[in-house]
């Protein structure tokens, strides 16, 4: 299939990279494993047997007149444990290379047949310096951007890392979640045949 290119000659693709159907459940998975092996994981709170104290019991069981107590920890009392303490655990989801592959070929795909691929054939910043970028950007009609290159330009990292909605990644770290983000997506020709070689 034919991929029109921002300022040259419409370049030639892989159907299976671009021009497959836009699969909603295998990319909603994808994301959300994606999102669910960011978290951390590690809340933990105490319950009555991890709080400290509360050994002996506040008053005899019987004679009183009070309602029976065993400990000062209980999770009813103030200063007690809590009843179904969070614990430490593993939020990460398993998702087959096949699958996350197959997810990112929707995106490529449902981002042409939308018109959020913006492809260039290269994209550079001659210094470290935002106010160029986003004089470029802004030639292009682009302001809530995602750059893709083949390798991430140092300057180009740098002029973007002030923007709020501009973010610059190479092929590799290119992710469902990042590639939903954004408005459009800027992509330059090399790293659409890395895509290519990659999930061709």
């Amino acid at each position: 299939m034919q991929l029109n290119v921002n300022d040259a000659q419409a370049i030639e693709v892989s159907e299976l990279t671009f021009g497959g159907e836009f699969n909603e459940t295998l990319v909603h998975q994808a994301v959300v494993a994606y999102m669910a092996g960011g978290r951390q994981g590690s809340k933990q709170q105490k319950t009555r047997s991890d709080v400290s104290g509360g050994g002996k019991r506040p008053w005899r069981q019987k004679g009183t007149g009070r309602a029976r107590a065993g400990t000062i920890r209980s999770p009813l009392w103030r200063g007690g444990g809590t009843t179904f303490a969070a614990r430490p655990q593993d939020h990460s989801q398993k998702l087959n290379k096949k699958m996350y592959r197959a997810a990112l070929r929707s995106i490529l795909a449902e981002l042409v047949r939308t018109d959020r691929l913006v492809v260039v054939q290269d994209f550079a910043v001659e210094a470290p310096k935002t106010k160029d970028l986003l004089g470029k950007l802004n030639g292009l009609g682009l302001t809530d951007v995602l750059i893709v290159s083949d390798a991430v330009d140092q300057n180009l990292y740098l002029a973007a890392r002030n923007l709020p909605h501009v973010d610059v990644r190479d092929v590799q770290g290119s992710d469902p979640v990042s590639l939903i983000a954004y408005d459009k997506v800027l992509i330059t020709v090399s790293a659409v045949k890395k895509f290519e070689e990659l999930l061709g």
